[in-house]
Parts: C-alpha cells; structure tokens; sequence
C-alpha cells in the first residue's frame, strides 16, 4: 500500500445545507492519484466517531448530495464521502468496484488520521454496498458496516440491469460469462470468512435497481459464516425511501452503529 494513501493535499470550504455542520471539499491521495471527496464536521467540537460514506452510482449518477453527508454529520460523526476517482477534478478513471476500491481504502485512512477519531464506521449506498463490504475486508478493525439498498454480487448486477451492461462491459472488458474473474473480484461475497465488523442490511423489498435478492445472499452467508449480522427489510419500498421513513432510519442506523462501539 502506497504510504501517501489518504494524506489530505488540499482543502476548500463549501456552502453548508446545514447550520450545525461544516463541510469541506477534499482533494486527496489515493495510489498516487488526487481524488476528490467531501467532509462533513460537526461545528460542535468534540471527540466523533468517523463515518465513510461511500456512494452509489458511477459518474454523475449517485453523486454525493452536501445534504446527505450533513444529514449523518448531524448525528455526531466526523463523515467522509469520496466522490470516486476521475470524478469533479479527480484524477483517473472510476472503473465499479475494482481499483477505484483504493479510493475507499485512502478515504478510510483519511478518517483515521483525524484527531480523536478511534472508530470508524461503513456506510455504503447502492454500488457502495461492494465498496463497504471490501472496505472491512480490508481493514478487519473497521467498527461497524451498513449496507443500504446495497449490491453483493456483481454477476448478479449484470444479469438483471440490462441498462447497465453497456457500462459493466466497458469498465469491467467484458460480459461474465467471458471474464467470470473480473465480476468474481468485484464480488465480496467469495471472501466474507475475513470479515469481523458487524454488519447491517437495510434494503426495499420492491428495489428494481438492486434487487432485494442482494441482500438475501449477503444475509444469508454471513449467518452460514456465523458472522454478527442484522437486517432491515422493508416490504413497501424501492431503492428510494420517502423522506419522512429516511430520516428515521437515519437515526436508527447511526444508534446501531454507536451500539456496536460496546460489543
């Protein structure tokens, strides 16, 4: 691992939604390339827990919205949420969940280098589901992983989003069925026996852009695993939660994840 990964080179404050929070633009390094990222303080000073944020998506789609992070920020974490390299200004090319999982990995290391921030916790979005999980396997301290609405297996992306197979072809160089390796690499689901943070699966039972699926297979190897696992399923819903539901689950993910501070 590069010994630059995660250090800060640049930094600009940006208009905050959120009277109680700070936000700032990122610039920082990620296998010797400036990636880009936004970080959400608590003006309230005082010792937080970090928070990852990692987005869905891929480009514009899924960016990272200043009122999402302020919104975690507001329940008492330091949250940090790359926006993936070759995005805003950033250099490389976001390639779905394989060497831009380095961005998640420098943007971890960013958080722990903060100041009193002793745990750090994993949220992942949609796509950022893979990048949470991979995040854990690589650094088995993380303290807790929520994976919301959040992809576990690539192969499986493939064959229900048609939409998308265009994309997956070209990032990833081809279909599964040519190159099972690829999708199998982009697929935590092969290496959980490695995994030690507690786990939260949060998703809509009627999602058509992650199928609930996903998290069933997610689920269900954790348990045959014996791993810590908890899950929120929620049959009313789709990948997009009404905001009034939103803001609750907010505040019940955030307690759980405090919760897992005193395992």
């Amino acid at each position: 691992m590069n010994k630059q990964n995660g250090k800060m080179i640049e930094v600009h404050r940006f208009p905050s939604p959120n009277p109680n929070v700070e936000l700032k633009e990122i610039t920082y390094l990620s296998n010797g390339l400036k990636v880009k990222g936004m970080l959400a303080e608590p003006k309230i000073k005082g010792n937080y827990d970090g928070f990852l944020y990692l987005r869905g998506g891929i480009k514009n789609v899924g960016m990272v919205r200043p009122a999402r992070i302020a919104q975690f920020a507001s329940e008492g974490f330091i949250v940090f949420a790359p926006y993936y390299r070759g995005n805003r200004g950033g250099e490389g090319n976001e390639d779905f969940a394989g060497d831009d999982r380095e961005d998640a990995f420098s943007a971890y290391l960013l958080l722990k280098s903060f100041l009193g921030v002793a745990n750090v916790h994993v949220f992942g979005f949609s796509r950022g589901g893979v990048m949470a999980l991979m995040t854990g396997l690589k650094f088995p301290e993380v303290t807790s992983i929520v994976t919301w609405g959040g992809v576990s297996d690539m192969t499986l992306t493939y064959e229900e989003r048609k939409d998308l197979r265009k994309m997956l072809k070209r990032v990833i160089g081809g279909t599964p069925g040519k190159y099972p390796e690829r999708y199998e690499a982009r697929t935590p689901l092969y290496e959980l026996e490695k995994l030690k943070a507690p786990v939260l699966i949060i998703h809509g039972v009627n999602d058509h852009n992650v199928s609930v699926e996903h998290a069933y297979r997610l689920e269900r190897r954790l348990k045959s695993l014996q791993k810590p696992v908890e899950s929120w399923y929620f049959n009313d819903f789709t990948h997009y939660f009404p905001p009034v539901v939103n803001r609750k689950i907010v505040k019940d993910l955030s307690k759980w994840m405090k919760f897992q501070i005193k395992r």
